[in-house]
């Protein structure tokens, strides 16, 4: 009984330690003003949220010569905001 509660208390201390993403409140449902359908960006999905560029592309940054695309101007904020963090772990 003593090992199955360890082992109930050592998964949620794991579990509860694992980084979470941020998470991400899409408002706008407004086109953008650019046609941004064209566009080639360096990375397949939205490195905040993860949805696909392809599909939900409404805003671009320009970091080290790369341009990131994402779904939000609200994703492409927290992106300005560490963007290092945010390249080396985009796909």
């Amino acid at each position: 009984m003593k090992i199955f509660i360890l082992s109930i208390l050592l998964s949620v201390s794991a579990l509860s330690c694992a980084q979470e993403a941020p998470k991400v409140k899409h408002v706008s449902k407004m086109k953008p003003a650019t046609d941004l359908k064209n566009v080639k960006v360096a990375n397949a999905e939205d490195p905040i949220c993860k949805m696909k560029t392809a599909d939900y592309l409404k805003d671009t940054v320009s970091y080290k010569g790369k341009l990131y695309g994402f779904c939000s101007d609200h994703c492409k904020k927290e992106f300005e905001k560490n963007p290092e963090k945010y390249a080396k772990n985009a796909k």
